[in-house]
C-alpha cells in the first residue's frame, strides 16, 4: 500500500506546478509544471475569460493528480489574495485587473470530492519554515515577479477573514502621477518598483537615460540596446558588483527596506526570509545590499549588528508554495471538506 498523500499545487502567473506531498516523508514527488493559462500566455484577454481558463486548468489537472496520487486532500497555493472560504479575490500577475472573486475552494471540492484548501502563495510558504509550536515571529517576503509578504506569529499567518493582510507589493511608495506601473494597474507601488520585473523597467529606464554610463557598464556587453536587457544579465552584473547595475538595484532596494523598517516598527517582527525568483538568483548580494540601506535608514531601537541579524536566504529552490501546501495540511488534520486555514 503507498504512502498516504496529498496533492499540492502552487499557481503562480507563469507556471502551475503540481505534486504529490508524502505525508510521511514530508517532501514532494511527482512535480510537473505547465504554463498557467492566465495573462502571460493570453495578454490582452478579458478577466472572466482568462479566470474560466486558469479555473478549468486547476481543475483538470489536479483531477487526474488527485487520483494519480490516491490523495486525501488537496492544497493550492495562489498566486494573490485568498478569504478564508478559498475565494480568489485578485490575482495580478495571474489575471491582471480586479475581477469578480472567483470561488477556487468549492468549484474544486464539487468537482475532486476530497476537501480542499485554497490559500496566497505566500501563506502556503511560510508553514515551510515554521518548525514547531513555538516558532518565533517572522516575515517571509517574495521578491519574484512581483512583490508579497506574509507574518507568521504565534501560531498562524496574520490575515483577515477576506485575506487581506502581507500584501506590502501593492503598498504606493511613490506619489508621483508617472511612477512606474503595477500589474494589478495602479502605479507606484512596492511590487512595481522593487520586484524582478521592476528592477529590470528601472535599468532599461536608466540605461536610456544615462546612455555613456549604461555603454560603460556590464550591462551593455549582454545587450547593447538597453531596451533589450534581460533579468539574467542584471542579476549576473548585480553579483560581480558592476556599478551601473548596483546602483538600479539600491534605488530600488530602498523601497523595500522602508517597508520592512515599517513592519518591525509597527510590530516588532526580527526576522525577514527572502524568497523568489529574483532575490535567490541575485543571492547574498541582495541581501548584503538590501541591509545596507536598512543600516542607512535606521530601524528604531536596533544598533547596526543587530539590523544586519534581521534578513536572510530561503531555501534556494522553487519548492516554498508545494511544500508549505503540505505541511499547511497535515498541521490542519485535512481529513473533513470543512477544513480551513489561515
Amino acid at each position: 500500500m503507498s504512502e498516504p498523500a496529498f496533492t499540492v499545487v502552487d499557481l503562480g502567473g507563469t507556471t502551475l506546478r503540481i505534486a504529490r506531498y508524502d505525508i510521511g516523508t514530508a517532501t514532494v514527488d511527482d512535480v510537473r509544471r505547465v504554463p498557467t493559462e492566465g495573462l502571460a500566455r493570453h495578454p490582452g484577454a478579458p478577466v472572466p475569460l482568462l479566470q474560466s481558463k486558469v479555473a478549468e486548468q486547476l481543475a483538470r489537472l489536479a483531477e487526474r493528480a488527485v487520483a494519480r496520487h490516491g490523495s486525501r486532500a488537496l492544497a493550492v497555493a495562489f498566486a494573490g489574495p485568498v478569504t478564508a472560504d478559498g475565494h480568489a479575490l485578485t490575482a495580478p500577475t495571474v489575471w491582471g485587473e480586479r475581477g469578480a472573486p472567483l470561488p477556487l475552494r468549492p468549484l474544486l471540492e464539487e468537482r475532486l470530492g476530497v476537501p480542499v484548501v485554497v490559500v496566497n502563495d505566500l501563506t502556503a510558504a511560510v508553514w515551510r519554515y515554521v518548525d514547531g509550536p513555538d516558532q518565533p515571529p517572522f516575515c517571509l517576503i517574495t521578491v519574484s515577479s512581483g512583490i508579497g509578504s506574509k507574518v507568521y506569529r504565534a501560531g498562524e499567518v496574520l490575515l483577515d477573514a477576506e485575506g487581506h493582510g502581507g500584501e506590502l507589493g501593492h503598498w504606493r511608495c511613490d506619489l508621483a502621477p508617472d511612477a512606474p506601473p503595477c500589474d494589478c494597474g495602479g502605479r507606484g507601488h512596492l511590487g512595481g518598483i522593487a520586484s524582478g520585473r521592476g528592477v529590470l523597467a528601472a535599468a532599461r529606464r536608466a540605461g536610456l537615460a544615462d546612455p555613456g554610463g549604461y555603454a560603460r557598464s556590464a550591462l551593455a556587453r549582454a545587450a547593447p540596446d538597453p531596451r533589450l536587457l534581460d533579468n539574467p544579465a542584471l542579476v549576473a552584473a548585480v553579483r560581480a558588483e558592476d556599478a551601473f547595475a548596483t546602483a538600479v538595484l539600491r534605488g530600488t532596494l530602498t523601497h523595500l527596506a522602508s517597508a520592512i523598517t515599517s513592519v518591525f516598527t509597527s510590530i516588532g517582527v526580527r526576522r525577514y526570509v527572502l524568497m523568489g525568483g529574483f532575490a535567490l538568483a541575485v543571492g547574498a548580494r541582495y541581501v548584503q545590499l538590501l541591509t545596507e540601506e536598512l543600516e542607512r535608514l535606521g530601524c528604531f531601537g536596533l544598533d547596526s549588528s543587530e539590523i544586519r541579524r534581521m534578513v536572510e536566504l530561503g531555501a534556494p529552490d522553487d519548492d516554498h508554495g508545494l511544500l508549505g501546501a503540505g505541511r499547511l495540511l497535515a498541521a490542519r488534520g485535512a481529513v473533513h471538506p470543512a477544513v480551513t486555514a489561515p
